[in-house]
């Protein structure tokens, strides 16, 4: 069980990572420093929306209309940050401490 707990917790971290790359990205593409017409920038953020639109989708379906202001990878975090919590607390309930 331990096992099957620290592959979730190292999924939550994977996609942390890809949520934290994909806010900073589009900052960057936002601002003018990255242009979406660079193959690799065009790949990279096209590989990014593919991952996370999924999990971003039912967010924004269950969230307020908040105009330019994109509140689902806020919701995203959060809800990482709590599955990690849940992960570690079965982690340490498992282990008898």
């Amino acid at each position: 069980m331990d096992l099957i707990l620290r592959i979730v917790d190292l999924l939550l971290s994977v996609a942390w990572f890809f949520a934290i790359a994909h806010v900073i990205m589009s900052w960057l593409i936002n601002f003018g420093v990255l242009n979406l017409h660079q193959p690799i920038v065009g790949q990279i953020w096209d590989g990014l929306n593919r991952l996370l639109e999924p999990a971003y989708r039912p967010i924004r379906n269950i969230l307020p209309q908040t105009g330019g202001l994109d509140l689902a990878p806020l919701v995203f975090f959060i809800g990482i940050i709590i599955a990690r919590m849940i992960v570690t607390e079965a982690r340490i309930s498992l282990a008898g401490y």
